[in-house]
């Protein structure tokens, strides 16, 4: 980091000399003016990162000085030097812009604490508006991919909350990328060096949840044949995500507080309590506030876990990101299948901007998957996409759950029920989509 470039406006010689030598022998870059028109002069014809700003001065006064500084450089930090009687006017400085101040006489420890402070902020500042710019021309971010506006907001929020210890609630529709937001967050925190540990709390059974989160003790139940280490653990230092959180039953949803309030657990079976050190990102694709008014979900867990909340939009609300996911998609199955497809036909393309998309980007990903696979050109075409026509797409307007059961329902009908390539094709594993089927009461017959 440069060293700080500071310019101290006093009209009394001694102190304005001996604060300028105490922070040269620091190692800063120091000017030093007697009044409010010297310092607007420097001002104008350099940049400075710290001003000492008297209060009181003769002529041009340092409140005056410093409303004007703010138009000329507002990112100087301006540190107003008053006596004890000006304390008032010192407060109201800082409402007016500046950036603290020094009740005479001061030290000069103090000084050095407060300038590195001020040279931190304004490094950490600048990173942030750096990242923020790049951000601004890119159009992916970790694994996420969009140029759309929705998107560009996406990736402003991660790299805003990232940094923070704070809890994060994801919501968004099957399909939308929240595993994918989530490992963004981590990577871009203070933990990206530790575990980033996902369970998915939908496809576990009640019984095991327990043990799968919390770890056991050898010989807590009958098949304990050994200590396991749960989630909880496995996440220390880095994070842990809980995917599908409103599947919890209520029995966990208590358990799951508990930790979250009192930041320790147990294993099952054990006497000794675990300090929680993981940050925790939870996500759904269910409505919780509706849950909550059904009183499914517990509202003190909701509160809990949604402290700060990311909502991913679903890819129907951004279909300006379509051809470039298609076209990422496309890539990279041609890799993996060494096929010659190297572009979408733009009647195939036609007919990706016209279909809802009611499986979001994972069903674009297994279309485009398809489309690689059988296809027999250089390029993907209508015939390759297994897509239903946007007459036959579910209708807008209905529930989500509304829309998902139609959209598992026809997945299924169109793969004559074959549970393993129906999983596949709604980027589900088996026992979710058995609990989906159990949940939407579907049949084959229906």
């Amino acid at each position: 980091m440069d060293p700080a470039t500071i310019l101290i406006v006093d009209d009394e010689f001694i102190l304005r000399e001996s604060l300028k030598g105490w922070l040269e022998r620091d190692g800063y870059k120091v000017e030093a003016v007697a009044s409010g028109e010297e310092a607007l002069e420097c001002v104008k014809q350099s940049r400075y990162d710290i001003l000492f700003l008297d209060i009181k001065l003769e002529g041009m006064s340092g409140m005056d000085v410093l409303s004007e500084i703010r138009e000329i450089d507002p990112d100087v930090a301006v540190i107003m030097i008053t006596a004890y009687g000006s304390i008032s006017t010192a407060v109201e400085a800082m409402k007016q812009g500046a950036y603290d101040y020094l009740l005479k006489p001061f030290e000069p420890e103090h000084l050095t604490v407060l300038i590195e402070k001020i040279m931190q902020n304004k490094a950490q500042a600048r990173e942030n508006l750096y990242l923020k710019q790049q951000q601004k021309d890119r159009t992916r971010f970790e694994s996420l991919i969009g140029q759309s506006e929705a998107m560009q907001q996406v990736f402003d929020f991660i790299q805003d909350v990232a940094p923070t210890e704070s809890i994060v609630l994801i919501s968004g529709e099957t399909g939308t990328g929240k595993e994918l937001a989530a490992k963004a967050i981590h990577t871009h925190s203070r933990r990206s060096g530790g575990p980033f540990v996902a369970v998915n709390c939908g496809s576990l059974p009640e019984h095991l949840m327990e043990s799968e989160l919390f770890g056991h003790q050898k010989g807590a139940f009958t098949d304990a044949k050994n200590t396991k280490r749960g989630r909880f653990e496995l996440a220390k230092g880095g994070t842990l995500f809980l995917d599908e959180v409103g599947e919890i039953s209520q029995r966990m949803q208590i358990d799951l507080l508990r930790v979250l309030e009192e930041r320790r657990f147990y294993r099952v079976g054990g006497t000794q309590p675990i300090e929680l050190d993981s940050r925790i990102i939870a996500a759904t694709n269910a409505n919780l506030e509706e849950a909550v008014r059904r009183k499914s979900f517990r509202e003190d867990l909701y509160y809990r876990l949604n402290v700060i909340s990311l909502s991913l939009p679903p890819l129907r609300k951004r279909k300006d990101d379509i051809p470039l996911l298609a076209q990422h998609f496309l890539e990279r199955f041609a890799q993996e299948t060494n096929k010659q497809i190297d572009r979408i036909s733009r009647q195939a393309l036609d007919e990706l901007m016209l279909y809802e998309w009611p499986g979001n980007v994972r069903e674009l990903e297994n279309a485009i998957e398809r489309a690689v696979v059988v296809g027999k050109q250089r390029s993907i075409e209508p015939e390759d996409l297994p897509i239903t026509s946007p007459q036959t797409a579910e209708p807008a307007g209905t529930s989500l759950q509304e829309v998902e059961r139609a959209h598992i329902a026809r997945v299924l009908s169109e793969n004559s029920w074959n549970i393993q390539r129906s999983a596949k094709i709604l980027g589900i594993d088996r026992s979710t989509l058995y609990s989906k089927i159990k949940r939407y009461n579907l049949r084959r017959d229906q």
